[in-house]
């Protein structure tokens, strides 16, 4: 898609100009076991017993990675369990979703593997979703000319910050060269996929005060 010279994701963010966000790597592992009648256990094998010694390993789980200086350390949850057809059969399958957020240190291929040695043969481990954390160093020329840009309109100085969730930035800024990255949008993250989710019209003018004086100052007017 070539190159940009800078991007701005305008997803919620109370148009505070947050410069990166962690990976995501979603992850479903599978547990296969022998169904059976629930009274005669003996004759299956359980899937879901596998899947609960490997959610107690999850628990456990070290990524072994130095933590970064603003986003954190790397996350692990355990978001869903399902497995089981009925009350008094054995379950043959069981699956366990696994929410994985990274930091830039981190290769997925690896954490997918590692965690795969980890877990061993009792599951098998597919990926869901796999999107790279983003992270534009606060001292980037541009990153510090958004900061000077958006102090007096947001009232106050920034400070360096993240998002706590993932955005189109993490398809955008690989797709465009890894250009420099602010997410800046009106929308409030809290209200985020909320049924009654909304956006004051207060921030709607003042985001189009920062996009009209940004693309005013990138392209020096």
């Amino acid at each position: 898609m070539g190159e940009a010279g800078a991007i701005i994701v305008a997803e919620p963010s109370a148009n505070y100009p947050l410069i990166g966000h962690k990976g995501a790597l979603w992850l479903k592992a599978r547990s296969q076991g022998i169904t059976a009648h629930g009274s005669m256990p003996e004759l299956g094998e359980n899937a879901i017993y596998k899947s609960a010694r490997a959610i107690t390993k999850l628990e456990e789980f070290d990524f072994n990675v130095a933590r970064h200086e603003i986003l954190g350390k790397p996350t692990l949850n355990v978001g869903t369990v399902e497995g089981g057809m009925n009350i008094n059969s054995v379950p043959d399958i069981a699956e366990v979703g696994i929410d994985i957020r990274t930091i830039p240190s981190q290769q997925h291929s690896q954490v997918k593997e590692g965690l795969q040695s980890y877990l061993g043969e009792e599951v098998e481990i597919d990926t869901l979703v796999n999107v790279g954390a983003i992270w534009t160093n606060p001292h980037d020329t541009w990153i510090r000319e958004v900061f000077k840009i958006m102090t007096p309109i947001l009232g106050g100085e920034i400070e360096t910050r993240t998002a706590s969730y993932f955005t189109d930035a993490a398809a955008l800024t690989p797709a465009y060269g890894g250009a420099p990255t602010v997410i800046l949008g009106p929308g409030e993250p809290l209200m985020a996929h909320q049924t009654d989710e909304y956006c004051q019209i207060d921030r709607i003018e003042q985001a189009v005060e920062a996009y009209l004086k940004l693309a005013q100052s990138w392209c020096e007017l």
